[in-house]
């Protein structure tokens, strides 16, 4: 089998599979998160294996992210929560593309762009203190009012009402949950009754069943990856989807002393073999994780050394067999024996969520 240069594979069964579990797991609506490419797994498979899964609606960050996935064939509700000062929203409404609101500006936008038989859908977004985007709790009534009176005339079908949580503790989510109620309450004082109400994401979904409301919007977790240190995606009951890998790119066999990279930060210690593995910090791999960085070659475990470049980066492997062309997996599904995004992510001191988001354009995507 021919490894390639590079590539990141994407199981789209495991983001139907993971899909199906959140199904299960919280007995409400998932809303399916695709923004950012999906999270670096490709927008519209991504969105077709949700689907599958049981997703009722896709939610995107913005229009144009939503405009690509209905150019792409998929025709289910889609949500946009974050809009460019003055953005109007005629092709949202032309595409059938659900409008979140933070504003009483992007209300008045949202039924400037609705026509006779054309009411815009839109979510109203509480501001419930993640200090964010959000209509601020002095406006609701103001906002509240409007949004009632151009659904009344059929210029707006108000579909939800949402916040977004911290994730700081249950304490303050639970809070902000308060909060968000009190604005439910309040738009109910105006004849406002949504189909959804949603604030809880991957995190709360699992861990804090009051937050599920009528929806969840799952993003990371439809991927595989766990939102906490503390738990993996395996013990959440998770599969990751994307698996990084690419193949060995140059064997060098080396002397004692030899540098390795940019300003030879590393220097072999014993003879010993290198190899080149042609993924860099121009594909994501993040550059500040240089001499830390886990990789999986022949069924082993190495460490990268030297400093990462743009376009490759170097591991040592000693003494064992190895070839050009043979295959190095960057991460993965750790119960497979390779590293997980999540240990990328503590070498990287950061996320799960922005490594597998940040694998650049030049990265094929293909379905495993």
């Amino acid at each position: 089998m021919t490894v390639p240069f590079r590539e990141a594979r994407i199981d789209l069964d495991a983001i139907t599979d993971n899909v199906r579990h959140f199904r299960r797991l919280t007995g409400v609506q998932v809303i399916a998160v695709v923004k950012a490419n999906a999270y670096g797994h490709g927008a519209a498979p991504a969105a077709v294996a949700a689907l599958a899964g049981g997703a009722t609606r896709l939610g995107v960050a913005e229009i144009p992210e939503a405009l690509d996935l209905r150019r792409q064939g998929i025709t289910a509700p889609i949500v946009a929560w974050l809009h460019a000062p003055g953005e109007r929203f005629d092709q949202a409404a032309e595409h059938d593309i659900e409008v979140g609101i933070s504003s009483f500006d992007q209300l008045e936008a949202a039924g400037a762009a609705a026509s006779v038989d054309r009411p815009v859908g839109v979510h109203l977004k509480f501001e419930t203190g993640l200090s964010r985007n959000g209509i601020a709790p002095a406006d609701w009534r103001r906002v509240l009012a409007e949004a009632a009176r151009l659904e009344r005339i059929g210029r707006l079908r108000i579909i939800g009402l949402f916040s977004h949580l911290s994730n700081t503790s249950a304490q303050d989510d639970r809070e902000a949950l308060a909060k968000f109620e009190e604005g439910v309450a309040a738009a109910a004082s105006f004849g406002i009754h949504p189909e959804i109400r949603h604030i809880a994401a991957t995190a709360a979904a699992i861990d804090l069943p009051e937050m599920r409301l009528d929806a969840v919007r799952i993003g990371v977790g439809i991927y595989g990856l766990s939102p906490f240190d503390d738990r993996s995606s395996a013990e959440l009951g998770l599969r990751p989807a994307m698996t990084l890998r690419g193949a060995i790119a140059a064997v060098r066999r080396v002397p004692a002393g030899t540098g390795v990279s940019y300003g030879y930060d590393h220097r072999a210690p014993h003879d010993t073999t290198l190899v080149l593995v042609p993924l860099g910090y121009a594909d994501g791999v993040p550059r500040h994780a240089s001499g830390r960085l886990p990789v999986s070659i022949g069924g082993r475990r190495y460490t990268n050394v030297g400093r990462i470049a743009m376009d490759q980066f170097v591991v040592d492997v000693g003494d064992a067999p190895v070839s050009i062309g043979d295959e190095v997996v960057l991460f993965g599904d750790s119960t497979l024996g390779v590293p997980s995004a999540a240990e990328w992510a503590n070498a990287a001191s950061t996320i799960n969520y922005e490594i597998v988001t940040r694998i650049g354009a030049r990265v094929p995507r293909r379905s495993a």
